[in-house]
């Protein structure tokens, strides 16, 4: 536990100081990028880590007790996040596709470098364009043009050509697809995940309890 919460603060750190292309999408909470989370949840489980192995090292009832708490309350809000993302998930995208089309009018502005470097990333890699279509930056630049990473062939200037020359297909329903694709993968992980916090770490609290 201690170890792999060094492990992601490491990656959150490295994340934060060399790549901003893995910022955030939202600009409702700017500060929810890949790395921020990474540097968050190291941290968190360095601390829980930590409490664990002091209190299995001193013995200490009142340490492997808390760390037990712990555990079971990341275990419970696991389980009710899961929960309120299935019964809420029409409101949840709603949400999602009208603080995305706000967050496009920071594209391309001064220190929204990394914003703009994760749009132009997804739009390459997924062959998308747009929240719901490229028409969504019609609105962002006040004419008919494009960010150049929309474009079926990129070059310098390509998204003030016609529109037969940029990817139709839209960015939050193509993403929404290859998540649904790799649900089920990312299903056995959590289901994995769970059952190793609940089986082991709870049995072996019980057992160093004894």
């Amino acid at each position: 536990f201690q170890l792999g919460g060094c492990g992601i603060l490491g990656v959150g750190i490295w994340l934060a100081v060399t790549q901003g292309n893995f910022a955030t999408l939202s600009s409702s909470f700017p500060s929810l990028s890949a790395a921020n989370l990474l540097i968050v949840t190291g941290t968190f489980v360095m601390i829980i880590g930590f409490v664990g192995c002091i209190g299995a090292i001193k013995e200490n009832k009142c340490l492997l007790l808390s760390f037990f708490i712990m555990l079971l309350i990341i275990f419970l809000l696991e389980l009710t996040v899961v929960i309120l993302f299935f019964v809420y998930t029409d409101k949840i995208d709603k949400y999602a596709q009208r603080d995305l089309k706000k967050g496009l009018h920071l594209y391309g502005t001064d220190g929204n470098i990394g914003l703009t470097n994760a749009w132009s990333i997804i739009q390459t890699d997924f062959r998308c364009c747009g929240v719901s279509n490229y028409t969504d930056w019609f609105e962002v630049y006040n004419t008919t043009r494009v960010p150049d990473s929309c474009c079926l062939e990129f070059s310098e200037n390509c998204g003030l050509h016609s529109p037969g020359t940029w990817w139709k297909a839209p960015c939050y329903e193509t993403v929404k697809i290859w998540l649904q694709e790799n649900l089920l993968a990312v299903g056995i992980f959590g289901l994995c995940t769970a059952m190793v916090q609940v089986q082991f770490n709870i049995n072996f609290q019980i057992l160093i309890n004894c």
